[in-house]
């Protein structure tokens, strides 16, 4: 669950007093210690509107962060979203408000596909299979983002935290709800399936035709349901 091949080099993050200044390839952002931890300073409700607009941009950035990096130029984000670099600026006024952002966006996401799949689904096991294969896309985003959440600016360092927090429990219902139903037989620990998850994905960084991360989670998957 850590570095892929062709992860971009890590900014550089440099601290002035209570002020990180980000150095990436388009000039330098600043973001104070502490706003990093939320995206961005407390502000007022967003309309719905407004909500509707920065998802849409979350969205298209974690897609080109995926394909090109996270040192991406903010054009290429907007081209992708379809806006102009300046709203882009609006709503993220530094790169570490972007790649905050879209990390928090992609565990939301995550998080709130639990329950819903267990909803909707036609059984838990169902749920519990599809929101894992919706983890492993969220793994090819968050390793597009390991190198800067590497960084020691402090409000990285409470994303991962903040990843177990939501995202643990989760699979944990998903595992419980299907275990109940008799469609599992086994005593496994969420972590310790979202760890080897994760670790069969990390063999995808570096190509081969003889290796499927997606097709290997699937095997893993299926085997929760042997017999006790």
């Amino acid at each position: 669950m850590e570095k892929p091949s062709g992860t971009p080099s890590r900014l550089l993050v440099r601290r002035y007093g209570t002020v990180s200044r980000l150095s990436t390839g388009e000039g330098i952002g600043t973001v104070k210690d502490g706003e990093a931890a939320t995206g961005r300073a407390a502000s007022r409700p967003k309309r719905s509107d407004a909500r509707r607009n920065e998802k849409a941009l979350l969205d298209a950035a974690a897609a080109v962060f995926v394909r090109s990096g996270v040192e991406v130029p903010v054009r290429d984000i907007a081209a992708e979203a379809g806006v102009g670099t300046a709203t882009i600026y609006r709503h993220f006024p530094t790169r570490a408000d972007l790649i905050i952002g879209v990390y928090r966006h992609q565990v939301e996401a995550c998080a709130e596909a639990g329950p819903a799949l267990l909803a909707s689904g036609p059984t838990p096991y169902a749920a519990l299979a599809a929101w894992i294969d919706l983890f492993v896309d969220f793994l090819v985003t968050k390793h597009g983002l390991a190198a800067v959440l590497q960084s020691d600016n402090a409000g990285f360092e409470t994303l991962h935290a903040y990843f177990l927090d939501r995202l643990v429990p989760v699979c944990s219902d998903l595992l419980a709800a299907a275990t109940a139903s008799g469609e599992i037989h086994t005593d496994v620990e969420a972590y310790a399936l979202m760890r080897g998850v994760g670790n069969l994905c990390i063999g995808a960084e570096t190509p081969s035709p003889h290796y499927d991360a997606r097709e290997l989670v699937r095997v893993l998957i299926a085997g929760l349901r042997g017999t006790g």
